[in-house]
Order: structure tokens, then sequence, then C-alpha cells
């Protein structure tokens, strides 16, 4: 008997799949079979070098900022509109202060920014998307990109620490209430991963010491390690999984 992991006739919506674990997903939901549509904010140059590499018929982008909740529903809707309907929905976008900022220095504008864009912009794709897939039928899958810190925190960075967990609530909640639609809501919370948002910090002689001592396995992930737990909670044989946060952290976090 083989197996493969297919999504073939599907249609996915990836955020921020221009660098990092979003283009790693891009591509490997097409590498799937899944028509893509995914966003990005400024890495302009990258996204359309994705698009080709894919190729235009399967794969679509847009510029479109996530921190302006009313722009989740014009990137959902362009979805539908260039494929026709709209199957999975990946919320990977997010922002992370590389600078360790104390709780009495940080500044209003950091909290709310955060907030704005790892949180309220999720809600406003959850809701848009699910629309979508409820007028489609009983099938959809959701799949919210937390992190270690929604779940252990993390110091010096409560913002985004804060915007994490709620992205794991936001699962247990929805997954009980989107289950009689057919929808699976999960989530994958990965740990340190080798992209342009951790570099700094993983380049620092400082920080990379302790970083690398609370990894069992001894290294930081690479973008595809992430992306292909994301793609295997959107096939069938997940069909049983929902509401379940996927830890993929090399052990930094052995209980979720």
């Amino acid at each position: 008997m083989s197996v493969s992991l297919s999504l073939d006739h599907k249609v996915a919506l990836i955020t921020g799949g221009s660098r990092g674990i979003g283009a790693a997903t891009v591509r490997m939901f097409a590498a799937a079979g899944a028509r893509v549509m995914f966003n990005y904010e400024k890495s302009r140059e990258r996204a359309q070098t994705l698009v080709k590499e894919i190729g235009e018929d399967r794969c679509a982008t847009v510029a479109c900022n996530l921190a302006e909740v009313p722009n989740a529903a014009g990137l959902v809707a362009a979805t539908v509109t260039k494929f026709g309907r709209l199957d999975v929905l990946v919320a990977n976008h997010g922002i992370w202060e590389s600078k360790d900022v104390p709780i009495d220095e940080m500044t209003d504008a950091q909290w709310r920014r955060t907030l704005a864009i790892n949180v309220d912009g999720v809600f406003a794709l959850i809701k848009h998307s699910v629309a979508h897939m409820k007028k489609q039928g009983k099938s959809g899958h959701i799949v919210l990109v937390s992190s270690t810190a929604g779940q252990r925190g993390e110091a010096f960075h409560c913002d985004y620490a804060a915007s994490k967990g709620a992205l794991i609530s936001m699962v247990k909640g929805l997954s009980t209430e989107l289950a009689r639609d057919g929808i699976h809501v999960n989530c994958v919370a990965p740990g340190w991963v080798e992209t342009d948002m951790s570099i700094p910090a993983l380049n620092d002689p400082k920080s990379r010491p302790a970083i690398f001592a609370t990894i069992p396995l001894g290294r930081v992930a690479k973008p595809e390690e992430i992306a292909a737990p994301i793609l295997f909670l959107c096939t069938p044989q997940a069909g049983f999984i929902t509401g379940e946060v996927f830890n993929v952290n090399g052990g930094a976090v052995l209980a979720g």
C-alpha cells in the first residue's frame, strides 16, 4: 500500500508566504497538488519569483498588510476569485521584535502592533474563510501557526507570547464550534526556526548559546520541517485530528 499526502483539487490561502516558513509551505502545498494563493507585505520580488517557480496557473500572490483587519476580507475574496473556492487557510504571518523589551519599557504602540497583526488579522482571516467554507459544504481545514512562546511564555517578549497563546485558545474553541461544519482547526507550534525573523537572535553571540541550550536536539528547525506538519494536518490522513497543538520544537516544550 502506498500513501501520499495529496491536496489535489484543493485551494489553499497561506499568509506570509513570500519567505521562511510561509514560502516552504507554499512550495510543499503546490507539490502536493494544491492551488495556492499567498500574501506578502514588503517582499514583492521574492513573492513574484516564487509564483514563477511554481507556475501562474497553480500559484498567485497579492500584497496585503494584515495589520489592517478589513484587508483580510479582500485577501480571502481574491483567493476565491482567482481559484474558484477555498479549502484551506494557513495563518502563518506574524511579527516578533528581536530586541528584548522589559514590560515596564514596552510601548503601547509595540503592544498594539503585535496584537493587531498576530491576533486581529488572524481573527479576520478565519471569519471570512469560514464563511466561504460553509457555503461550499461540510469541509475545510484551518491551521494557525503559534509558537513555543504561546505555551511557556517568553521573557521580555510578552506581546509576542500573548499573541501566540491567543491563537492556541482560538484553536481550542473554534475546533469545537466548527466540527459540525466539517471544518478542522489545528495549530502547529514551532520552536526556533532558521528564518529571516530569527536570524538576528540566532547569530548574536550572547543569545545563541542560551537558545541552543533549550533545544534537546541541539539545532534549530529548517522551514520545511514546519511546513510538512502543516501539510499533514490538511490531508485526509489527519481526518480525525482537530483542536490539537502539533509541537515541532526539537523537544524544547515536552508538553503542549
